[in-house]
């Protein structure tokens, strides 16, 4: 019955003659017979060889040869050849049967692999292309991202140069300027300018224009201002995070603490009076808070100034930011307060 079974089996079977000479071929089922082509008696008294071909891995045959010769059993997966030559993925098992007197035989259970292999073949072949494909669009991506980068870096450097040629040229005029309302209006916007152009600027020598550093504009504008202070008198300190905003919001942001710090230093110390302006700036849960506070003469005691617009400059570049911006006495001083969403990742 059990011998029955195997013939009957749809996996192809075969037994070997473990000690006649080369380990011949004595049994074979029908579905052995149908995988390779051959007859039985073409393949009685053979050894398993015979099904082997040029495509043959010789190193996964000496494995499987190596283990029948130490009559161990063995799992394979061998390339093998059919009669009328086509070739054909076996998957093998290899089992050696003992009787009293010691190793008899060895069982075979085979499956045809070779639909799978070509599946693997065919999505191996497929994957080569989507990975040539893929790479070759990173590419172009890749060339088109560093021209646009490019484009913007020479844009924002154009924008840098004209703004200081501006600065410059209303500094010019406000030096030929008397005294007065229209050169204090030319200074200013001149500085306004100039610090527009310091944005640009480190948009530009960063190497990345998407984002803009504002502790690294702090820093630089920090140094400016302070070059043309009497440190005895007057100073400007600032304590900014190293926060990565849009480059969107640079030149708002510029304009922002170049006014608030320009008004404190303007407004705040009359009669060349003594004092300190300190910015700082801190992310929080849902974007960041920007606050100058001077130790000045507050807001109430400051002298009324009918042809200035900072504070309404300040305003609208808040409301432009989305923002909210607090005014309030801070006893000695004045103390603004400016809460700034930052709605993309940084």
């Amino acid at each position: 019955m059990l011998v029955d079974a195997f013939a009957r089996s749809p996996s192809p079977m075969v037994i070997t003659d473990a000690r006649a000479p080369d380990n011949p071929i004595t049994w074979v089922n029908d579905a052995f017979l149908g995988l390779t082509g051959f007859a039985t008696d073409e393949l009685l008294g053979r050894n398993c060889r015979m099904l082997q071909g040029p495509g043959t891995d010789p190193a996964e045959v000496a494995r499987i040869h190596a283990a029948i010769e130490a009559g161990e059993p063995v799992t394979a997966e061998l390339l093998n050849y059919r009669k009328d030559g086509t070739p054909y993925w076996s998957a093998m098992t290899v089992t050696p049967v003992h009787d009293e007197a010691g190793l008899a035989y060895f069982y075979a259970a085979q499956a045809d692999m070779t639909h799978t292999r070509e599946r693997e073949v065919t999505m191996r072949v497929t994957n080569d292309e989507l990975e040539r494909l893929v790479a070759a669009r990173t590419h172009d991506l890749s060339a088109a991202l560093e021209q646009k980068t490019a484009l913007l870096h020479e844009v924002d450097h154009r924008v840098k140069n004209n703004l200081q040629v501006i600065s410059s040229l209303m500094l010019l005029k406000a030096r030929r300027t008397p005294e007065g309302e229209a050169r204090d209006a030319l200074q200013g916007m001149a500085e306004r300018i100039g610090a527009l152009s310091t944005a640009h600027r480190m948009l530009y020598s960063e190497g990345d224009c998407t984002h803009f550093n504002l502790g690294d504009f702090a820093s630089e504008f920090l140094s400016d201002v302070n070059a043309g202070l009497d440190h005895e008198k007057q100073r400007v300190e600032a304590e900014v995070e190293p926060i990565a905003v849009a480059a969107a919001m640079a030149a708002p942001l510029a304009l922002l603490i170049h006014e608030l710090t320009a008004n404190a230093l303007r407004h705040a110390f009359p009669n060349a009076r003594e004092g300190r302006v300190s910015i700082t700036a801190r992310r929080t849960q849902s974007g960041m808070q920007l606050t100058i506070r001077d130790d000045g003469v507050g807001l109430a005691a400051a002298p009324p100034n009918p042809a200035g617009f900072g504070r309404n400059l300040v305003e609208m570049v808040v409301r432009q930011l989305r923002g909210t911006i607090a005014w309030a006495d801070a006893g000695p001083g004045t103390y603004v307060a400016i809460d700034i969403p930052l709605l993309s990742p940084t």
